[in-house]
């Protein structure tokens, strides 16, 4: 019926508004200011602080949040329909030539949302001008009824962000997630809980800081074989990758062979060596090589 054909998140707002202004609840309300006032183009004092290490620093973390924000919000709707597919390096461009528009008009920077984003595929978006009519019809409303707006009480829109964002949580997926890569799971709920106990800036920084020690801690996986007949040089074989942060294994294994033995350290099957246990193997190798031990016999591709 008709009812049906009003969005919830729509009738809970105008309830919602309905109801704060009929009672005169005191709660804190959307404040719109005027669309012209807002906009302040930076001066050329403004600039100078761009020599500023502090300043840049933290123009590449907002770039590089903004950008992460912008494509996991793209990965997660395109889970949410059939249609077309994002590309996810013109989704880039466009945000980067959006958010430098932003810089000029002095408003703040710019980044795709998911709640956002799904709520116009569950309003039955087709296309993509939908992102572009929402732009155009929050525009249009604080141009020409921004007293309207400010009736909106604020919690009403902590209240569908809420909801929306509890409706994309896949909690059969996190289960199955728990049980099959655990190291993942734990990623999440860290980055979750500190984007609710702080914010969202340093609570994603916290998850991507994460992700990056669990991606080079995997990526380090090196085997080690050794094989001593009982006669002759021990051989020892390394594949995989070997970096600093399998150097203590490395080196507790390489530490425990015979002093006295022979023994022969074949790297070919190395796929990555670092600096670091580049300069270790070769200094094992030196004192492994005592008066009465054959030097060790090191092999490279």
């Amino acid at each position: 019926g008709p009812a049906g054909a009003v969005p919830g998140a729509l009738a809970a707002v105008l309830l919602a508004t309905a109801v704060t202004a009929a009672f005169a609840v005191p709660v804190a309300t959307v404040e719109v200011r005027g669309l012209f006032e807002s906009v302040r183009p930076p001066g050329t004092d403004t600039f100078a602080v761009l020599t500023d290490v502090g300043v840049l620093g933290t123009i590449v973390a907002f770039a590089l949040i903004a950008s992460a924000e912008s494509l996991f919000s793209a990965a997660a709707v395109d889970r949410l329909h059939t249609g077309p597919r994002t590309r996810y390096n013109r989704e880039l461009m466009a945000q980067g030539a959006g958010n430098t528009v932003c810089g000029l008009l002095g408003a703040l920077p710019m980044t795709a949302v998911i709640v956002r984003s799904s709520a116009n595929v569950q309003a039955g978006a087709r296309t993509k001008a939908s992102r572009v009519l929402h732009g155009v019809w929050l525009l249009l409303f604080a141009a020409l009824l921004p007293s309207a707006l400010a009736l909106i009480p604020l919690p009403a829109l902590a209240g569908i962000l809420i909801h929306a964002g509890w409706k994309l949580i896949p909690f059969r997926g996190l289960v199955t997630l728990w049980r099959g890569q655990r190291g993942e799971a734990l990623i999440l709920v860290v980055t979750a809980v500190s984007i609710v106990a702080v914010n969202m800036f340093e609570g994603v920084l916290i998850g991507l800081a994460l992700s990056v020690v669990k991606t080079a801690w995997e990526s380090s996986k090196v085997k080690l074989e050794v094989m001593d007949k009982g006669a002759g040089p021990v051989q020892v074989h390394l594949s995989g990758n070997a970096t600093f942060l399998r150097l203590p294994k490395i080196l507790d294994t390489l530490e425990s062979l015979p002093q006295d033995r022979p023994v022969e350290l074949d790297l070919t099957a190395l796929h990555h060596l670092d600096h670091a246990c580049s300069t270790a193997l070769s200094h094992w190798a030196e004192r492994h090589s005592g008066a009465d031990t054959p030097p060790v016999r090191l092999t490279t591709r």
